[in-house]
């Protein structure tokens, strides 16, 4: 597919093409073609699509719709229950009517994102307006009062749930989405990818491993999904041209769910659950810990080199190669100008910043802004690009922070501590519990929901469990860890985005991404909480 992004008119999604020609069809102002006709710039755009109008499709399903509603009528009759119990039923000392309000909210939060009655950004936003409305100095009158028998309690500012939606954390997510889109649209991603596959070669077992590198190099700064399609596109003509009863073909496929999911661990930005862990690590009012861009990378980049040298293998093993060796033709041309170059510089300098933080004194959040602020003055990135973002991502994650403001803000973050004995609990049940809860959920939800639901929570026993966990790496190792074990969790092709684009494929069966997923969980898990536990244990985090 041939990309050519500084010139918008003649960038047209394959649907789009494939449309029935009508006249003016461009200078149709309705909202319907403007829905329709929205370009999709990312190389392999087209499986994504397909990807979501399955699940479009699934949801629209009036077969499914039964069980949709009774899935959305258990979540809010629980909360209605919680919200109308007696607060003796909950065990928490001076349990303020604010309080019991959010542990209803927190739980019916919880059920719509395990049981997806509605798409999970959506259920983010329906918790942040129930905050507004009920826990809030801002909420509706007869919330505003207590009852009786039970104190109102302490009510949460409107701004600080608002400001979730512009949390820096926010910002860096945008800076490396803005980042992405200008990527493609220079072709800086079409001519890494070429530069960086060449050195691999043409035999079978060095492109699995040039993928599998390449593909986690680019997830890191790219989103998980957008990587899948873009890998999987260069891969396609490939994958046709390998034997049909070889099981070559299925490796390379699962190669890049794998590194897609594995590659995005080793930066902030590189996967959501990343950035929910730093931003509780680094709250000011909270853990303070500081760690920066640069030192997250400093131990996840050579842990995720590991995990993916081990997949190499293991995916050799599983599914060696019939034929020996690959002949591999990337389309598509870089573009030229001085926009390009100016992206070029851009992203380095960006990625730079980044990685050394901590020597420059500026924020990586603050770095996110630079490329936000160069291209859209330079005219790299338009309005109509701002339309490729991944807005949803976004209010799925603010969705978590408010969660997290609320129990905070309302002191029922210091009631569960004081009412919970956390401090008498093993660190050794605390930390690989809490990795194994958060592996098992994330194989069935989103990553990002599963950590928007449990960071908060063991944040709070991480601050009253401090000394017990500190032989076992601390704090760090409990948040770190659940932002790990759900990058990990791919057993099944709704386990993840790049996990369904791999299935859609047609070469890889349910069973043998069971089979890849399970190993790559255990070893992961594994290798990962004895790098955090070491690494915390010698104040080296």
């Amino acid at each position: 597919m041939e990309i050519r992004p500084f010139r918008q008119a003649e960038r047209r999604a394959e649907p789009v093409r494939a449309m029935p020609r009508r006249e003016n069809v461009e200078r149709n102002s309705t909202q319907t073609h403007r829905t329709t006709l929205m370009y999709k710039i990312f190389q392999g755009f087209h499986l994504v699509e397909a990807y979501h109008e399955l699940k479009k499709s699934k949801r629209l399903d009036t077969k499914r719709l039964p069980g949709r509603v009774i899935k959305l009528a258990v979540a809010v009759i629980t909360m209605l229950v919680l919200w109308n119990l007696p607060a003796d039923c909950f065990g928490i000392a001076d349990l303020t009517v604010t309080g019991q309000r959010l542990i209803a909210i927190f739980c019916f939060a919880t059920l719509m994102w395990v049981l997806e009655a509605i798409p999970a950004w959506t259920t983010s936003v329906l918790v942040v307006v129930l905050l507004l409305l009920t826990v809030s100095d801002s909420s509706l009158w007869f919330f505003s009062r207590g009852s009786e028998t039970q104190a109102l309690g302490q009510l949460v500012k409107y701004k600080s749930i608002l400001h979730c939606f512009a949390d820096p954390i926010i910002m860096l997510f945008i800076g490396g989405f803005i980042l992405a889109i200008a990527a493609t649209k220079s072709g800086l991603d079409v001519l890494l990818a070429k530069v960086m596959l060449r050195p691999f070669g043409t035999k079978s077992n060095r492109v699995l491993l040039g993928f599998i590198l390449v593909t986690a190099l680019f997830s890191k700064f790219i989103s998980n999904t957008a990587t899948a399609a873009m890998m999987l596109t260069f891969l396609t003509p490939v994958l046709k041209a390998l034997p049909v009863d070889g099981k070559g073909r299925i490796g390379l496929a699962m190669a890049i769910p794998v590194a897609a999911n594995v590659g995005g661990m080793g930066t902030p930005i590189g996967t959501p659950p990343n950035a929910i862990a730093l931003k509780y690590l680094n709250d000011p009012e909270g853990l303070n810990l500081n760690i920066g861009f640069g030192e997250w990378m400093a131990f996840m980049v050579p842990y995720t080199v590991l995990i993916l040298f081990i997949a190499w293998f293991v995916l050799l093993r599983l599914f060696p190669f019939k034929q020996k060796t690959i002949e591999l033709k990337i389309e598509g041309e870089p573009q030229k100008g001085w926009r390009t170059v100016v992206v070029y510089v851009t992203f380095a300098v960006t990625v730079l910043l980044w990685m050394f933080d901590k020597f420059t004194g500026v924020n990586a959040n603050v770095v996110a802004m630079i490329p936000v602020a160069v291209f859209c003055a330079t005219g790299v990135i338009t309005k109509r690009d701002l339309e490729e973002i991944n807005w949803s991502v976004l209010w799925m994650v603010a969705g978590g922070f408010a969660l997290g403001a609320a129990l905070n803000e309302s002191g029922l973050a210091e009631q569960m501590i004081a009412s919970i004995p956390f401090g008498e609990w093993s660190p050794v049940m605390m930390i690989v519990g809490s990795g194994l809860l958060c592996w098992g959920m994330a194989n069935f939800i989103s990553h990002t929901a599963t950590a928007a639901l449990l960071v908060p929570i063991l944040a709070i026993a991480g601050i009253s469990m401090r000394d017990t966990l500190a032989p076992l790496g601390g704090v760090e190792t409990l948040l770190i860890g659940v932002a790990l074990s759900s990058s990990l969790a791919m057993i099944l092709p709704i386990s993840t985005p790049p996990n369904a684009l791999a299935h859609a494929t047609g070469m890889v069966s349910q069973k043998a991404m069971e089979k890849v997923g399970i190993i790559m969980g255990i070893i992961g898990l594994t290798l990962g909480y004895l790098m955090l536990i070491f690494l915390g244990s010698h104040q080296l985090l």
